[in-house]
């Protein structure tokens, strides 16, 4: 535990982990309280300096609450949004503050102690003005200069793994594209090295093989891999006992074995350089129990965890791991995978929220929906309403033949 205080709160300064504290307590303990327990005849709410009381204070917490909240959630993650709307409410609390004495002498203030009161809370209004460098997604260094020249991305034919590529070009690195399908890897190396003058290698190769797995290391021994991008992954939907067994035992090779050679090979040249990057695409079904396609969330849950578990081991080697938990994607999945299809996120915004989150944490779950999906449910739900719940959300994406 203290381990992991120390790494949190090392991250911001004491002054700005006591406001992200006082918002918590704000929005877990006070707030909820003031709201739900104490008697509207007693309510008193104050914004900009002025009282309000009674059922106008009751409706006034609320936004409260949600300022407290993004507070909380903004100096947790150090989320860029938080300047300048920190300052400039901090700032607003330092008038009000101020104008107090004027607008209810009866109070027993004084001018002076609304300038005092007034001083004091412009302290944390300068500091969070002055902060703007702390909140960590305004400006990054490019992925080339955290982690090297080279990438290493598997399944990059299409979907998640072709978004990765692209994204990691424009920020300068050069990738290794590893799929099945050569014509694929070649028309998007040639983008790549077309739109932002980078180096592309493919090699054609087929994952879900131990052999495929030594043909790859084979082709990139010669490079300098700072980043893995262990993308490459299937689905199998339908009853367990319908499943063909040899596209089972290829879904574990593809989705767990070969992640875990890769990362074997390529995590121990990263570590002598301190520095690189793994990321795991591992999925929000990975977080529950998921009927019709409980084989393909127990290899995501595999992938989730190791994930979490190698970012634990390396924190501070200059290694950064990510799990990278996306729900329904527009991708190729649902087709290969023999679903019903449905709506899913855009793969490049799925790109987007794990670069952004690299560096930072564990795990990063893409979707606002998905999020409370793999968290709240899992956590309030007992396991047996998950699996039955979810079971009635996978019939409806599975063929009838294959229920």
């Amino acid at each position: 535990m203290g381990s992991w205080i120390r790494h949190h709160f090392s991250r911001r300064p004491g002054w700005m982990n006591a406001l992200m504290l006082f918002c918590a307590f704000m929005t877990v303990i006070y707030v909820p309280w003031d709201f739900f327990v104490k008697p509207i005849a007693a309510d008193e709410e104050v914004w900009f300096g002025v009282r309000f009381y009674g059922v106008w204070a009751k409706a006034l917490e609320i936004p409260h609450w949600f300022v407290y909240a993004a507070g909380m959630v903004g100096f947790w993650r150090l989320h860029s949004w938080m300047w300048p709307w920190a300052a400039v409410y901090a700032g607003q609390v330092a008038v009000s503050m101020l104008v107090w004495p004027l607008l209810y002498p009866e109070a027993g203030g004084s001018l002076v102690t609304g300038l005092v009161a007034g001083a004091v809370f412009m302290l944390p209004t300068l500091g969070l003005w002055n902060a703007r460098a702390l909140f960590r997604d305004t400006k990054r260094k490019p992925m080339s200069e955290r982690y090297g020249k080279w990438a290493l991305i598997t399944g990059a034919s299409a979907g998640i793994g072709a978004e990765f590529a692209r994204a990691l070009a424009r920020e300068g690195v050069s990738c290794v594209l590893a799929a099945r399908r050569e014509d694929r890897l070649k028309e998007l190396g040639e983008e790549l090295a077309r739109d932002h003058d980078v180096e592309f290698r493919t090699v054609p190769v087929d994952l879900a093989t131990a052999t495929g797995v030594e043909l790859l290391l084979s082709q990139v021994a010669d490079l300098e891999i700072g980043m893995l991008v262990n993308n490459a992954g299937v689905g199998y939907s339908g009853r367990f006992d319908k499943q063909d067994r040899d596209r089972l035992a290829q879904m574990v090779q593809l989705n767990c074995a070969a992640p875990v050679a890769l990362t074997a090979e390529l995590l121990p040249g990263m570590r002598e350089r301190g520095r690189g990057a793994v990321i795991f695409t591992g999925s929000v079904a990975g977080s529950q129990p998921l009927p019709l396609h409980a084989l393909y969330s127990a290899t995501k849950s595999f992938d989730n965890l190791l994930a979490e578990g190698l970012w634990g081991e390396l924190r501070g080697t200059g290694v950064d791991v990510l799990a990278l938990l996306p729900g329904s994607t527009e991708s190729e999945f649902m087709q290969v995978a023999g679903e019903i299809p449905h709506a899913g996120e855009p793969a490049d915004q799925v790109v987007q929220v794990a670069l952004d989150a690299l560096g930072h944490q564990p795990s990063v779950i893409s979707g606002w929906f998905n999020w409370l999906r793999a968290n709240a449910a899992f956590r309030i739900m007992p396991r047996s309403w998950l699996a039955l719940i979810a079971k009635d959300v996978m019939e409806k994406q599975t063929p009838e033949d294959m229920r």
